[in-house]
């Protein structure tokens, strides 16, 4: 029992276990939540600043994580688009 439990983290019997969660560190979650909240600014910085008569960009896909589904990463109002002038109002 001892040296199943100081077995590496990401080893054969953690992926047999949980999958590709297994191979994601917390500093991977943490890199990937980085980058999430990088591209959804430069996507609100891009909707601020394009004109009204211009087309509003695709808001950013996040990173995919092990274990999630594209359904559980999309929220709820997914489909209600974010005008640029409700942006500039929230940010003032």
């Amino acid at each position: 029992m001892v040296m199943i439990k100081h077995l590496p983290a990401d080893g054969a019997l953690q992926r047999e276990i949980h999958g590709e969660a297994a191979e994601w560190s917390l500093s991977d979650h943490l890199l990937a939540a980085a980058v999430d909240h990088l591209a959804a600014a430069n996507w609100m910085f891009q909707c601020v600043n394009t004109a009204e008569d211009d087309e509003t960009p695709d808001p950013p896909q996040p990173v995919p994580r092990p274990g999630v589904t594209d359904e559980e990463s999309e929220p709820e109002d997914a489909d209600e688009a974010v005008s640029p002038a409700a942006l500039a109002r929230f940010f003032g």
